[in-house]
């Protein structure tokens, strides 16, 4: 009965521990945003800023100081930039679990942003791959800014001369979590039978090209009003969720690319061949954990069952936007982009992807 009760009161004990740190951490948790502004090395420029998580009204543009490349970097003059989810799961904290990384009260990191493109104005003295003058595209952490910073051998390529800006811009996130997703995950090859959830969407509109530029055949889901476009850019069938539901298909499938979670994993394995694919890439964010236990679920389910079952996260790499940037410069690939807006229309522009019917990319234009 003792070493029950030291053990109950060891376990106490620690539960303690844990949430008097969690809370110290929370307290703590702060930015820099109050604090005296250093005398600005490289001059002033116009940036989003925001010092609290919350909607797009914590959003500000103001002045912030230019950076200064450094021995292997590339100072880039940001033309054009686009919003992804993750942008807006950033500016409003959520799901919660992200604030152990993210700053539990406030947000450690307070420049919004990645995908970027732009002029090179400057480079380091170590730098080989980039002149002054290049035109460039990739990804860095506080592209909505007028410049960006970013290190020679990270996710920054020449774009392809058929692109304008804002066509470059819309492809870094969204081209590359396609990109890997079908290749890495998907294994796809020629004649591979491919359902595309989410078809019309950032990600999907580049999932379904990319799949046909490895022969795939490919269906596309998306609503009334989307149809036609997934079809253009090559979707050899289109099924418009609003009429149909496409779990009911009977048609059977190597590989599913879900960028929505708005069906239950035992209805997509029913649309998948004994050893096809399910590769979740999105999801319908909750306030707390979500989509972590969907993720939780499909990996455990994966061991009981013939399919493959697991959500896949991209990382930025060179070479895969070199890879993109052949893509997009043969035609196999074409940026389909809804709506442009201002740097200082950014928090309307978070508005509108948050609303979740955005076509494509949304892309922002920087004076």
């Amino acid at each position: 009965m003792r070493v029950m009760k030291r053990i109950a009161w060891w376990g106490g004990g620690a539960i303690s521990l844990v949430l008097l740190a969690g809370l110290v951490a929370y307290w703590r948790s702060d930015n820099t945003c109050r604090d005296p502004k250093p005398v600005a090395q490289g001059g002033l420029m116009k940036a989003i800023v925001y010092c609290e998580y919350g909607a797009p009204d914590v959003l500000k543009l103001e002045d912030v100081e230019k950076p200064v490349p450094g021995d292997d970097q590339v100072l880039v003059r940001v033309r054009a930039a686009s919003v992804n989810p993750l942008d807006w799961h950033y500016m409003r904290g959520t799901p919660y679990l992200m604030r152990m990384d993210a700053g539990l009260r406030k947000p450690k990191v307070t420049r919004l942003g990645v995908d970027f493109a732009g002029t090179v104005e400057a480079v380091g003295r170590n730098v080989k791959k980039f002149r002054p003058g290049d035109e460039v595209f990739g990804g860095r952490t506080g592209a909505f800014g007028q410049y960006v910073l970013v290190r020679e051998d990270r996710a920054v390529v020449l774009k392809p001369a058929n692109l304008t800006f804002e066509q470059a811009a819309s492809v870094p996130i969204a081209a590359i979590t396609a990109l890997q997703g079908l290749r890495d995950k998907g294994r796809i090859g020629p004649g591979q039978k491919v359902l595309i959830n989410g078809a019309s969407g950032g990600v999907g509109t580049f999932a379904v090209q990319i799949a046909k530029s490895f022969g795939a055949e490919v269906t596309g889901v998306c609503s009334t009003r989307n149809v036609n476009m997934v079809r253009s850019i090559g979707a050899d069938r289109v099924i418009d969720y609003t009429k149909e539901d496409f779990t009911k298909d009977a048609q059977r499938y190597d590989v599913i690319f879900d960028t929505v979670g708005n069906r239950s994993l035992s209805e997509f394995r029913r649309l998948l061949n004994p050893k096809g694919k399910y590769i979740m890439v999105g999801g319908q964010a909750g306030r707390w954990l979500d989509p972590m236990p969907r993720a939780l679920g499909a990996l455990v389910l994966s061991r009981f069952v013939s399919q493959d079952i697991g959500m896949f996260l991209a990382e930025l790499k060179q070479g895969d936007l070199t890879i993109l940037g052949d893509l997009l410069q043969s035609g196999k690939v074409k940026p389909v982009i809804d709506r442009q807006y201002k740097l200082s229309q950014i928090p309307e522009a978070i508005g509108y992807l948050e609303e979740g019917h955005a076509r494509g990319k949304v892309v922002i234009t920087v004076e």
